[in-house]
């Protein structure tokens, strides 16, 4: 099955999930994310906005560790990149051209990729082996690209529920794997897969 047609379906399962299905997996993804055997207890940590049905992150930036700081992806014209700004609720947040909220930050505020120690990933779609759909954009795959010939942090770690899964996903050239996903239920470490 092609990327689309399966992309389509995947958004709309994961669309139909009833709120208290969606709340249970986002605790369930909050216990496993901090219980990875790389889960960091200080640095910087990226989540996302959940849109479009994705597996919302609130409970695990309520309970990360106090040397943690959260963060959320902003979009970088110069290089079509991410970038990532410290975010509490509450705080100012503006629009991007997709309608995502982002922290309202200056610049100079903005984290660099390879100055996280996790990021945890909104997924289409994802494989047992650590593969990730993601909408299609390539906003992750550019983004930490640096660690497609060597591990380097930060730890690349797919969100999704349970019924994302797919048997096997093709990777492209240019996809980067996961070293973990976790969903409301398990987790899958890349290194037990491979």
């Amino acid at each position: 099955m092609s990327a689309d047609p399966l992309r389509t379906g995947l958004r709309a399962a994961r669309r139909a999930l009833r709120p208290g299905d969606r709340l249970a997996a986002a605790d369930g993804v909050a216990d496993h994310l901090l219980s990875l055997p790389f889960a960091p207890h200080a640095g910087a940590v990226a989540g996302y906005w959940a849109m479009d049905g994705e597996l919302p992150l609130h409970s695990w930036q309520l309970r990360l560790p106090e040397g943690c700081t959260y963060c959320l992806p902003v979009l970088w014209a110069a290089d079509d990149t991410l970038r990532f700004a410290p975010w509490r609720p509450g705080a100012p947040l503006r629009n991007n051209r997709y309608g995502i909220p982002e922290p309202d930050v200056s610049d100079a505020a903005l984290l660099r990729a390879d100055q996280l120690a996790l990021v945890a990933m909104p997924l289409t779609g994802f494989d047992a082996h650590g593969n990730r759909l993601g909408m299609g954009g390539g906003w992750y795959d550019r983004t930490f690209a640096f660690r497609q010939h060597h591990a380097a942090p930060p730890f690349l770690v797919g969100v999704g529920f349970d019924l994302q899964e797919v048997d096997a996903l093709t990777p492209q050239s240019w996809d980067v794997r996961c070293d973990a996903i976790c969903t409301g239920t398990r987790t899958f470490l890349a290194t037990e897969t491979a």
